[in-house]
């Protein structure tokens, strides 16, 4: 049975302590249940004390949050050495006392490194949840053979794996044997094909000189398409994620685009119009996560 997770959640990479000061209480008042961070993030000191000032004001109860964090696990060729069981089985007190709660919602590995020590962490995090200190557990950035490995290891497998898609990188074989494996789908990095995608200073993106080419190509048709349906270019990409199945985290600080990132039921998009998104699709290498950036630590 998949976990109940809800459909638009607010993503805060990038996104400052002193940020979420402002706009975790924007965000709250909008209908946004779900908040994702990471321990690498350094921001979940804000986000604990901005939700829970928040949600007192707002008379929300924490129950009422879904929260999810992630432990990076390490990486041997960054010089990092690999987390043990016992590590691993730590990492979440962190999180819990920045957060200022009991409880994880999801507490998700950030990436498939540590090739030799990856069966221990994720037993690790099997006691994490038999613990009770997270409802539920899971992945990011794992591919097919990371979780057949898993099971391979007659363990359980995740219950959501976080990762890359947009129409410039759809990864369908990967989606499809996540969704027969009733493992969810969090899809990040959903607005990667805007002009405006990370193009502040500081923040890398890695778009390619070719694929900002192809992104105008890509945004004539989704301004086309927001035009049709009365709505901005992000809400198409997003409604396309949420139409294909996926849960979301769309990130950011801007009022007003985070009221509009979690306004998608007033339309659906057609069939036709679905199809040629689809026809978007150019490689399951990501953007965001192309290969392990340490600068791309989504």
């Amino acid at each position: 049975m998949s976990i109940s997770i809800p459909k638009v959640g607010l993503g805060t990479y990038l996104i400052s302590n002193q940020e979420l000061k402002q706009c975790i209480p924007a965000a709250l008042k909008a209908g946004y249940r779900h908040f994702d961070t990471a321990q690498v993030y350094e921001n979940e000191k804000g986000l604990g004390l901005s939700l829970a000032e928040s949600l007192s004001d707002q008379n929300i109860s924490r129950k009422d949050i879904f929260i999810t964090s992630k432990v990076f696990t390490g990486n041997e060729s960054w010089g990092q050495s690999p987390m043990s069981y016992l590590e691993t089985l730590n990492s979440i007190e962190t999180s819990l006392e920045k957060l200022q709660v009991d409880y994880l919602d999801l507490f998700l590995i950030h990436a498939p490194f540590c090739q030799n020590d990856r069966v221990d962490q994720w037993a690790a995090m099997l006691e994490i949840k038999k613990l009770g200190k997270a409802k539920s557990i899971g992945v990011c950035n794992y591919n097919i053979s990371h979780i057949e490995e898993i099971k391979s290891a007659g363990l359980p497998l995740p219950e959501a794996n976080q990762i890359e898609i947009h129409p410039w990188c759809q990864k369908t074989e990967l989606a499809s044997y996540l969704k027969q494996n009733n493992i969810s789908i969090i899809a990040y990095s959903s607005l990667v094909p805007l002009s405006n995608w990370r193009a502040k200073e500081g923040e890398d993106s890695s778009k390619s000189t070719q694929m900002i080419a192809d992104g105008k190509k890509s945004s004539s048709i989704f301004k086309v398409m927001a035009k049709k349906y009365g709505v901005t270019e992000a809400q198409i990409l997003l409604k396309w994620a949420v139409q294909k199945g996926f849960h979301i985290i769309p990130k950011s600080t801007n009022p007003t685009r985070i009221e509009q990132n979690i306004d998608l039921d007033s339309f659906e998009i057609d069939l036709p119009d679905l199809e040629t998104i689809s026809s978007l699709n150019r490689s399951d290498v990501g953007v965001a996560w192309p290969s392990g950036d340490p600068s791309m630590m989504n």
